[in-house]
């Protein structure tokens, strides 16, 4: 399942639609071919499907696990509303993994999960933002909304800068029902006020998925001898050794995970740390984990 789900075996699909229906699909037969996921369905929201069901209201991941199909007994009550919340600054557009960029790799999974959700009959919204908040689509689950938020990540850009604390702060203050944040950034900003906006989120009875996107050159720091490095988002450079440089640079990436793991964990937030070269299975089961745990 891994290998179907890299972000190099999808690199020659150019269309993110049809990306997204074969991380959804590889996952759904991981799914169904594993024992044990970590997650359990809970058949008492569920119940057996009869001729005469609306066949919209099977649930496709009940299938995917038991062969049987299961329809959702109190559809309205089950449903998550989810938003898609999507950092378009410059920085996200890094990479030197000779895949995908960190953008690319957060629209591509943003799609799969909006996907996913589109099966599952959840309303899914989309939001973006780089200094400011730029655009937002309703959260809606009818069968053409998911076009138009395809249409929408088709054509997102990284480019400009950030302020990630304010921006989660006017999404706190937007959403009025209960959702579920799926939040797709690199936090190149500091930690705590990243988390301090977050904590808004949570005391607005928000739940919250902070997936940590780097790229797979950022976490492993492949260079040496002399590098020139220089920010995305302000044009500044610095030389380094990056040889002598790697074993300190490594530390500090642990450090500034490390303050992002405790501080979500402290607001029951679930953080994912990723990077450009990891399968998309591991994210998605997050979202279900997190999903079936609000029921």
């Amino acid at each position: 399942m891994s290998a179907l789900l890299s972000p190099a075996s999808l690199q020659q699909i150019k269309r993110l639609d049809l990306r997204a229906r074969m991380v959804v699909r590889g996952f759904l037969q991981g799914l169904h071919s594993s024992p044990a996921q970590g997650f359990s369905v809970q058949f008492s929201e569920h119940r057996r499907y009869n001729r005469g069901d609306d066949p919209k209201l099977i649930d496709w991941l009940v299938y995917a696990k038991t062969d049987k199909y299961y329809t959702k007994r109190y559809e309205a009550e089950t449903n998550l509303t989810g938003y898609l919340v999507m950092d378009l600054s410059s920085s996200m557009g890094f990479t030197e993994s000779q895949t995908m960029t960190k953008f690319e790799y957060s629209t591509c999974l943003a799609a799969s999960l909006t996907y996913l959700m589109n099966m599952q009959q959840d309303p899914v919204g989309l939001i973006t933002f780089d200094e400011k908040m730029r655009a937002r689509l309703p959260a809606r689950s009818r069968r053409g909304h998911l076009s138009d938020v395809m249409a929408q990540l088709s054509t997102l850009k990284p480019e400009g800068n950030t302020d990630l604390p304010k921006c989660i702060t006017q999404v706190a203050a937007m959403l009025k029902q209960h959702s579920l944040v799926m939040l797709f950034s690199d936090l190149l900003s500091d930690p705590e006020e990243v988390l301090s906006s977050l904590a808004r989120l949570r005391h607005g009875g928000h739940d919250v998925i902070l997936f940590h996107v780097l790229d797979a050159a950022e976490v492993d720091f492949p260079y040496e001898g002399p590098v020139q490095f220089e920010d995305a988002e302000t044009g500044e450079t610095i030389s380094v050794d990056a040889t002598g440089f790697r074993s300190e640079y490594l530390q500090q990436l642990d450090e500034f995970r490390d303050a992002f793991r405790s501080g979500c964990a402290n607001l029951q937030i679930d953080y994912v740390p990723l990077d450009t070269s990891m399968p998309f299975d591991k994210a998605l089961t997050e979202y279900l984990i997190q999903r079936q745990s609000r029921f």
